[in-house]
């Protein structure tokens, strides 16, 4: 049997350490602000997020791109070269091109390497649950040492148990990216109502409740944790935040206390995401009975 790798893209929002760690090939998205282009990698190493969001914070505006063909490509390529397979997970095809360039590449690099084999799947997730299935994708990979199909297998069939729950501060960012219509964002933002977001089935960004103040949003979203969540003491959590850490610690001393939640990981969201969403946005991510 023939090693393999996993593959995904930066907008798991998975930290270089966290990288590392689980052994993930990480490929980048990028975004376009003050005029210049800049890789979303996991170390950050063009731009911090605190660098990031106090720019858009400042009024800056941002705007991403997805990882191209020939990115994947290029990585598809050297590690076949090397004798090793893939398994190629991506951000969800309901909301970039990139599951659409990583199977052109794919269809590509086979056509040169016929002895290779590279499954393409859509994660049908975005940020921190695309992260969470990754964590969980590699931990299985090396506590079961399955085989790539097997492996593959199993990312199909647990995929839409990753629960993506978010609330985001200002309207504004997601009446930008077409989320919410124009009237919603101005009387929302008038009466402090914060939306309550999921990633649905289909792996797209939808809203599906509204709170009316901050500390509601962020109570709905522990609570749905024990309406949804399953094994909740033998889980691992993700949180993520854009600049309101504080609130995400006090989050997941929540998740422990009520839930005995064994484990949860705060990281920064990454800018690629953070340009559709904005600064105070917090997601939190989990695996549940369904989305």
């Amino acid at each position: 049997m023939r090693d393999y790798i996993i593959m995904t893209d930066s907008c798991c929002d998975l930290n270089q350490q966290e990288v590392d760690e689980l052994g993930l090939t990480v490929l980048p998205l990028s975004f376009t602000i003050d005029g210049k282009t800049y890789l979303n990698t996991p170390d950050h190493a063009d731009m911090s997020p605190e660098e990031f969001f106090a720019k858009i914070a400042a009024g800056e505006n941002s705007t991403t791109a997805a990882a191209n063909v020939g990115q994947f490509d290029e990585a598809m390529r050297r590690a076949l070269d090397a004798g090793k397979d893939i398994l190629c997970i991506c951000f969800s095809g309901a909301l970039s091109t990139t599951y659409q360039s990583a199977c052109i590449a794919a269809e590509t690099v086979l056509a040169k390497h016929p002895e290779g084999r590279i499954r393409v799947i859509d994660s049908l997730s975005a940020s921190l649950g695309q992260g969470l299935l990754m964590y969980l994708t590699a931990h299985k990979k090396l506590e079961e040492n399955l085989t790539l199909d097997q492996l593959g297998d199993w990312v199909e069939e647990n995929k839409l148990h990753v629960c993506h729950w978010f609330t985001v501060d200002d309207l504004n960012y997601l009446k930008k990216g077409g989320r919410v219509s124009a009237a919603t964002a101005l009387v929302g933002t008038m009466l402090s109502i914060k939306p309550i977001m999921h990633t649905s089935d289909e792996g797209k960004l939808t809203v599906v409740g509204k709170a009316r103040g901050r500390k509601s949003s962020l109570n709905t979203l522990i609570d749905t944790v024990g309406r949804l969540g399953i094994d909740l003491q033998d889980q691992v959590m993700f949180i993520c935040q854009a600049d309101c850490q504080a609130e995400a610690e006090a989050v997941a001393a929540q998740l422990k206390q009520r839930y005995g939640v064994k484990e949860v990981y705060i990281n920064y969201i990454g800018p690629v995401i953070g340009s559709h969403t904005g600064p105070n946005t917090m997601g939190l991510f989990f695996v549940g009975t369904e989305r």
